[in-house]
């Protein structure tokens, strides 16, 4: 697994010349994201619907090996008018290559199949889970042996990461309510209405506190932790983009064509 020091996300702005737009540019985009307050530790909480975004995950350009690395290099790609990106955030855990540890799938394309292995750090904090589902609908987070017994088909994009922060309603048994180990972190969840919340701490962070505003504040019965001290986000419309360590696969979220019709 990959780690970097525990920072504060910097952002900066892009200038024009350095987003490429396939077309016209499009009119404003509306962010999803918006600040918000928990037990005095600000957060950024981002939430995508599936009747107006579609998600997918992201490692490498297109027709290329070797894989963005950051956020910058993936806003430098060019963008699509009829579906663009409003919202990215690094999506999982990864080695030194970059490559995920976990099961990966892109476009349909298993690139890293599921891990169920023991071991050390936060990923094999067992249970660990899955983000999953199809770009413009149904997605949703398991626990990893949960997701094994249940998905047969192979969803349109997943990304596996760990430990979970909320199982079935339940914080995860290793956690504290508020523990010790804190560093800037970002994790998925999906409510009952099959809605997506990307939360991203803007300081030190616990697992416990962090669970507990998935299962307190948002509702959410299953969420999952995706990585902590290189954690960044991408938020286009309040032209955010950190910048930070190396990162991995990335989870990006577009406005759906036909919503923005």
């Amino acid at each position: 697994m990959k780690y970097g020091l525990a920072l504060l996300p910097v952002a900066f702005t892009l200038t024009a010349c350095e987003v490429h737009f396939e077309g016209e540019a499009p009119e404003e985009l509306a962010s999803i994201c918006q600040p918000v307050m928990f037990e005095e530790t600000p957060l950024t909480h981002c939430m995508a619907e599936p009747s107006r975004h579609a998600i997918a995950t992201d490692l490498s350009p297109e027709g290329e090996d070797d894989h963005y690395g950051s956020l910058r290099a993936f806003a430098r790609q060019p963008r699509e008018v009829e579906q663009p990106v409003v919202f990215a955030m690094n999506g999982g855990m990864f080695d030194p290559e970059g490559e995920p540890i976990g099961y990966y799938v892109e476009d349909g394309r298993r690139l890293t199949v599921l891990n169920q292995n023991e071991g050390p750090g936060n990923f094999h904090l067992l249970p660990n889970g899955v983000f999953f589902g199809e770009e413009t609908g149904q997605w949703r987070v398991l626990a990893t042996d949960t997701f094994a017994e249940q998905v047969q088909d192979r969803p349109n994009f997943a990304t596996q990461s760990g430990p979970m922060l909320v199982i079935d309603g339940e914080l995860h048994p290793a956690f504290d309510p508020d523990g010790e180990s804190r560093k800037i972190r970002n994790a998925v969840g999906v409510d009952a209405s099959g809605r997506a919340h990307f939360v991203i701490s803007e300081a030190p962070i616990s697992f416990g506190k962090l669970a507990r505003y998935y299962r307190d504040v948002l509702n959410v019965d299953n969420a999952l932790f995706l990585d902590g001290s290189v954690s960044q986000i991408w938020d286009v419309p309040n032209e955010r983009l950190d910048t930070g360590p190396d990162i991995g696969p990335l989870i990006v979220v577009k406005n759906r064509a036909e919503a923005a019709q």
